[in-house]
């Protein structure tokens, strides 16, 4: 699904009710296409694990695909696996150009409060190496 900006300029995420959603940045780039495809989803929901569950046990050289518009695959390497408290979370890092098609998978990460929420979230960062 698509996914926008909230009033405070934040990356927004897929609804809570469908844990096995996963939503694209649609103001960036698409999986393949030059600059950074970022993909968020959940960790997990009041009734378990998410589509995002595993993202934390992905390692460097690890491969993640995702299916493009077209059919066709955008088969991406993982370079690393990193984890920030949501009140230092490096929006350039993240998010920024790096000069070739890079993917950023995103979700909740570090202490949960019930009222709160996660205290932070872990990105996963991958570089394009083929599209099939």
């Amino acid at each position: 699904m698509p996914l926008g900006l909230d009033r405070e300029r934040r990356l927004t995420a897929p609804p809570d009710d469908n844990p096995k959603l996963v939503g694209w940045y649609q103001h960036g780039a698409s999986p393949g296409e030059q600059g950074t495809a970022v993909a968020v989803g959940h960790l997990d929901t009041d009734r378990g694990p998410a589509v995002f569950a595993g993202l934390t046990e992905l390692t460097r050289g690890r491969v993640v695909k995702a299916r493009r518009a077209d059919g066709r695959i955008a088969v991406y390497t993982v370079d690393a696996v990193k984890s920030y408290e949501k009140a230092r979370f490096p929006n350039q890092e993240v998010y920024g150009a790096r000069g070739r098609p890079e993917l950023r998978l995103i979700t909740c990460g570090g202490a949960y409060d019930r009222r709160k929420g996660y205290s932070g979230n872990v990105v996963v960062f991958a570089h394009l190496t083929a599209i099939r």
